[in-house]
């Protein structure tokens, strides 16, 4: 059971690819998401068009472009920044859709009251649209960000130390060998299922907030 120190001690640079993918998708997603609800078609064509390329390309095509096609150009980065950018763009293309899916399901109403109400464009967005779309978005956000975790483990085919890498790593010089990998599924697990149950009590006080 020696192997269980290293996967333990690589759970924080899972973590690390995981939230920084989340955050920087997060941050262009909200722009693409604009974009793609936007009445101009150029600019709506442009963030569509992005959004196929990046759910489109698989994930370690994503990580080998930028680990090992950018130093072509003169861009050279480290295998966890390299991780956690790859993921980041494919994260905002999966997230703008969420957002947009999330915006959707407030009903047409809610704006034309607004609008009624005489408020302006930013105070309907925070106070009247926003929570009712983050109450329809949670679970999506909450699913991708759980298959998140597991996916940064894709991040080992460029050498990050995540569990996986640090599971096959310890394999390949110790007798444990698959027990190495069963014990990195369970972590894996570990992390997940309170991650869901939170996201799910969440949502419950979010809709009783709302009923309120």
């Amino acid at each position: 059971m020696g192997g269980f120190a290293p996967i333990i001690q690589a759970i924080p640079c899972t973590l690390l690819v995981t939230v920084g993918a989340f955050l920087i998708g997060f941050v262009i997603a909200i722009p693409l998401m604009f974009m793609r609800r936007s009445g101009f078609v150029p600019l709506r064509l442009v963030a569509q068009s992005f959004i196929d390329i990046a759910r489109g390309i698989p994930p370690i095509v994503w990580l080998f472009f930028i680990y090992f096609g950018l130093p072509g150009i003169g861009v050279l980065l480290d295998p966890l920044k390299a991780s956690i950018i790859g993921l980041g763009i494919i994260s905002s293309g999966y997230l703008a859709e969420i957002f947009r899916g999330g915006l959707l399901a407030v009903h047409k109403g809610q704006f034309e009251a607004s609008h009624a109400l005489g408020l302006g464009s930013w105070t309907m967005f925070t106070k009247v649209i926003a929570p009712q779309a983050l109450r329809a978005m949670l679970p999506g956000l909450a699913t991708y960000f759980i298959g998140l975790v597991k996916d940064s483990s894709i991040a080992s085919v460029i050498g990050v130390t995540e569990m996986v890498f640090a599971a096959s790593t310890y394999a390949r010089r110790s007798p444990e060998g698959i027990l190495l990998f069963f014990i990195a599924a369970i972590v894996y697990m570990a992390l997940s299922i309170p991650m869901g149950l939170a996201a799910r009590g969440m949502e419950a006080r979010m809709r009783k907030a709302g009923a309120r």
